[in-house]
């Protein structure tokens, strides 16, 4: 089978195509063939060397994927051969033809969600989900506003916050990317290139309250600024950020607002089954519509990270063994 390798931490140019013998599932483990593998902008992280859990050389990168169930171990209930499923944030080398996860590391994936959405799921969706409800609290009633929200996570929190009751005000940088999150369920839409946009941003809001929850997907440029935006109680989630910043905790100590962060890897297991039961649901309902933005052959997985990494987001990557 084709897969992606990685042999020492670099750049895109460090994933290389190659070749490998067909895996064959352990106890408690399934093969899934993989239809289509998400690229999120974590892949990047570890494959540069600059995240924090290294993984050991040589290895495959990707947790995001979707696809059928070709084997299953001897033991292994609720799952068999042919089966759609999509993988979570737990499993590991989705860059591949073919991949052996865990049991529990797989769930479902609707008839009427393809393979490509179901690549778009396990880290955006997870991400997302875990932001609003595990982390931020988020209630039915209260303002949310979406950062970046064109992107993968961002995307998915919009389509999240509006089917539980939020009001969600989404930023995104270009004149497309504000179309697609209007799309997408965003009560309101501002540019947050403009000036201003987060006064803006506030005056939407019920008697100019501010924000109850901030989705923040780059903290190092607008954390200082989003903790004046914050209602009293408020919460801003840290997703993403690439660098330090300055804040003055006077904005926190009016408001009693907090700031708090998180990564899915933190997810406990009774989180992360919360977190796929809803998921599930969006699914199937219709509430939940990973929006796709391109397609990439596996052979283009240096471009692909190139690309996810690039400003002005519109949905998802996805490779296509």
């Amino acid at each position: 089978m084709k897969l992606i390798r990685v042999s020492a931490f670099g750049g895109p140019d460090a994933l290389r195509l190659e070749e490998a013998p067909d895996p064959r599932p352990g106890s408690g483990q399934i093969v899934l063939r993989v239809h289509a593998a998400g690229v999120n902008p974590v892949d990047t992280y570890i494959r540069s060397g600059r995240y924090a859990a290294r993984p050991a050389l040589p290895y495959t990168p990707g947790s995001d994927a979707a696809g059928v169930v070709e084997a299953v171990a001897e033991g292994v209930a609720g799952l068999a051969a042919g089966d759609r499923v999509y993988t979570d944030h737990r499993a590991r080398g989705a860059y591949a033809e073919r991949m052996v996860c865990d049991a529990t590391q797989v769930h479902p994936l609707p008839e009427n969600v393809s393979f490509a959405q179901g690549a778009a799921l396990g880290v955006p969706y997870g991400t997302a989900y875990r932001a609003l409800f595990d982390r931020g609290g988020a209630r039915p009633g209260e303002a949310v506003l979406v950062h970046g929200a064109s992107g993968g996570v961002g995307v998915a929190a919009v389509q999240l916050a509006r089917a539980q009751g939020l009001t969600v005000i989404g930023t995104a940088g270009t004149e497309r990317g504000r179309e697609l999150v209007r799309a997408q369920g965003a009560h309101h839409v501002l540019d947050h290139h403009q000036e201003g946009y987060l006064e803006e941003a506030r005056a939407l809001t019920p008697q100019g309250r501010g924000m109850d929850l901030i989705i923040e997907m780059l903290a190092n440029v607008n954390l200082g600024r989003d903790l004046g935006a914050l209602a009293p109680r408020g919460r801003v989630i840290v997703v993403g950020s690439r660098g330090r910043v300055e804040i003055d905790p006077r904005d926190t100590m009016g408001r009693d607002a907090d700031i708090r962060g998180l990564i899915l890897g933190n997810a406990s297991p009774e989180e992360v089954r919360g977190i796929h039961a809803a998921l599930g649901a969006g699914l199937e309902n219709g509430a939940l519509r990973p929006i796709i933005a391109r397609e990439m052959p596996l052979a283009d997985a240096p471009r692909a990270h190139e690309a996810v990494m690039a400003p002005g987001a519109h949905g998802k990557i996805v490779l296509v063994p």
